[in-house]
């Protein structure tokens, strides 16, 4: 046995929780037509198999035909649901995790063109900024449907076989009643706190109804909206206490925080450079004054915060939610002594903020996350040792060493600068994103203890490749920032690298052009910003950094906008000329034949990057496959067995930058699923 506090067994009514780790409710929106199908099923599965005590699907499932997913969620009004849910219980029991669903009616944070068209509800006529719908308010008959549909999907998931249901109230229906904000109702179901909760009571007695006592019911929730007007910590109490002498209830998960707006959001589930753990005293203070099963999870990314969670009592149950999407393994890895072997949340929160622009969730550094049909998160050892030769130990050349030496292969690895990391160690040299710089030590770490040999101060060329006799040759040099988009003046631009660097020093009056969308515009303005220079943002989209998303954005904002700092869209730099000491910096639209001119002392560009590719174009006719990779078979999971050149004794491919300008996910994952096969 474990003297471990985070290894400790947790007894939650009847159900024996094998550890103090769980997965709190989350939506990576893998489901198929609303149902949490193979690839849903293998997501949860791969973290049951690897030791975590509780595993809590959707987030959240939808109980009402008029609560519309506004992301691919689950729906929990269909029958059809209780089979794909008893499959994905099933297994996860049968590696001794339990399984819980959350469930809610969205109110008024959804929309009302989603799915039947239907108009969504709310205790008020008050719009949610983050939605953006208009809501009708709630009536009798409206109350007495949603309140049957949420005992009907309870009973759905008890015919699946799941440990237990969460109810999600923050920012949902539930939560909408509670607040002051978003409840005008008259009593019974307006005015008083005890107005204002009757209708989630009501709900909870209906669960208990149809599904009996034994059924594990739980509550998320806000203990304080941190919001003028809102509920308050002192209300967030009463309502946790009512809650707990209600007998309606067997756990409370209490989280902090509005989520109507992108900041809101993103101060509950904060991102990199915010505070670890910033709300776990509070919920401990829940946990003390109720002295009811506490779980929480706000940005605990790391063990031995969670560890601290557990053994002072703070929590019962703790949330390592993006921890288990970085490392699926984590929990094994604990037990077995690896702590360090752990790989590491960043924060980029790659993951949320893909969803929430209606895509899959995906870790920014752990390719297999979402694809464990495909993707290994152990990676097999090869039938055959073979040499592997890399140049650029970026994150893709980092990662293609890391899975090449977990294949038992000899790697070596070229690179030009004097430390690893590439364009991660230019961005993490900003105090805000410093977190990245673990995607590089990571991999350092596990390349170290598999004895890949590393030559740095080396600009490669193609003799110092072949001197390693390679069978395999990987590419993944990277890219450089291409500047050259003007009709005039390319030569008295910098780019945003040059910035960030420190190569070249902020003006103090400063123009930068986006037109990639990316972090390094938005580093750079902040850079800029931070010594009291003018800046101005120029974008030919209609939105400013659409690749950096909505809640990567806002710790971005809250420096900009308190800062000298413009925003213009739908403008495009056309040229730059000198004008006495300063710089004509004119502007062009894709709109119409319009024109202004901006006076500036610097002009940065931000136009992405161009692929570092002569050493690769040197090595390709000496290739046996000529450079060429079969798509097919690199989809699908196939060896590369393209072979054109007779002469050729190595294999040669490209990954990341070295290709095209794309992201560090994209850069990781070209590495995995071509070298997981070599």
């Amino acid at each position: 046995m474990s003297n471990d506090p985070l290894l400790q067994p947790f007894q939650l009514k009847h159900l024996t929780l094998r550890n103090r780790i769980m997965i709190t409710s989350h939506e990576p929106a893998y489901p198929e037509d609303g149902m949490p199908k193979d690839r849903y099923r293998a997501y949860h599965v791969e973290r049951a198999k690897a030791g975590v005590a509780l595993t809590m699907t959707a987030g959240s499932a939808a109980v009402s035909r008029d609560s519309p997913p506004v992301f691919n969620n689950i729906l929990a009004w269909k029958d059809e649901v209780v089979g794909w849910m008893k499959r994905l219980v099933d297994e996860c029991h049968d590696h001794g995790a339990a399984v819980m669903i959350q469930l809610t009616h969205l109110g008024r944070r959804t929309r009302w063109d989603k799915a039947d068209w239907l108009p969504v509800v709310a205790p008020s006529h008050e719009r949610e900024a983050a939605h953006r719908a208009f809501p009708k308010r709630i009536e009798d008959w409206d109350m007495t449907r949603i309140i049957r549909d949420f005992a009907d999907a309870a009973e759905r998931m008890k015919a699946a076989g799941v440990d237990g249901i969460e109810l999600e109230a923050y920012g949902h229906l539930l939560e909408q009643f509670w607040s002051p904000l978003t409840n005008d109702l008259d009593p019974p179901y307006g005015g008083s706190l005890e107005n204002r909760l009757r209708f989630t009571l009501e709900v909870l007695q209906a669960i208990r109804d149809r599904c009996g006592p034994e059924f594990i019911v739980g509550l998320r929730y806000t203990g304080d909206q941190m919001q003028p007007g809102g509920m308050t910590a002192g209300e967030g109490l009463q309502v946790s206490q009512m809650l707990r002498n209600s007998g309606l209830v067997d756990f409370l998960n209490v989280v902090r925080g509005h989520i109507d707006t992108d900041p809101g959001l993103t101060d509950v589930i904060p991102v990199q450079g915010m505070r670890n753990a910033p709300h776990l005293e509070f919920a401990g203070q829940i946990r003390k004054a109720t002295d009811f099963p506490t779980f929480h999870a706000a940005k605990i990314p790391d063990v031995p915060t969670a560890r601290h969670a557990i053994a002072s009592g703070l929590l019962d149950m703790v949330g390592m939610t993006r921890a288990h999407m970085a490392d699926p393994h984590l929990v094994r890895k604990v037990i077995e002594g690896r702590e360090d072997d752990i790989r590491p949340c960043v924060g980029a929160n790659y993951c949320l903020d893909r969803i929430y622009q209606g895509g899959l969730a995906f870790c920014l550094h752990n390719a297999a996350t979402g694809r464990e049909e495909t993707m290994p998160h152990v990676i097999p050892a090869a039938t055959a040792r073979k040499r592997v030769t890399i140049v650029g130990a970026g994150p893709a050349g980092l990662e293609a060493a890391r899975v090449a030496a977990e294949r038992g292969h000899e790697v070596t690895v070229f690179e030009a600068a004097d430390e690893p990391g590439g364009q991660i160690r230019l961005t993490a040299l900003d105090e805000r994103r410093r977190e990245m710089i673990s995607i590089v030590a990571w991999r350092m770490a596990q390349c170290e203890k598999r004895g890949v040999t590393f030559r740095f101060n080396t600009y490669a060329e193609a003799e110092d490749v072949l001197t390693t006799t390679p069978d395999e040759v990987i590419i993944a040099t990277g890219g450089l920032p291409h500047t050259d988009v003007l009709g005039q003046g390319n030569d008295l631009v910098c780019s945003a690298w040059d910035i960030l660097s420190g190569d070249v020093k902020p003006g103090r009056n400063v123009l930068i052009f986006d037109d990639a969308g990316d972090h390094s515009a938005l580093q750079a303005a902040d850079l800029i910003s931070a010594t009291g220079a003018r800046v101005e943002i120029v974008t030919p989209d209609r939105s400013f950094s659409p690749e950096v998303m909505a809640m990567n954005l806002v710790p971005y904002m809250r420096n900009l906008q308190k800062r000298d700092t413009t925003f213009t869209v739908t403008w495009r730099l056309q040229s730059v000329t000198r004008d006495g000491n300063m710089l004509r910096a004119r502007l062009g639209s894709d709109y119409g034949d319009f024109t202004r001119d901006r006076m500036v002392d610097q002009v940065v560009v931000n136009h992405g990057t161009r692929p570092l590719d002569e050493l690769y174009f040197a090595l390709k006719p000496l290739s046996a496959n000529l450079g060429e990779v079969d798509y097919d078979a690199l989809t699908s999971g196939r060896l590369q067995a393209v072979h054109k050149n007779p002469e050729g004794r190595f294999r040669l491919f490209r990954i990341g930058d070295a290709v095209s300008a794309r992201n560090t996910h994209a850069a990781i994952y070209d590495a995995l699923r071509l070298v997981k096969d070599l």
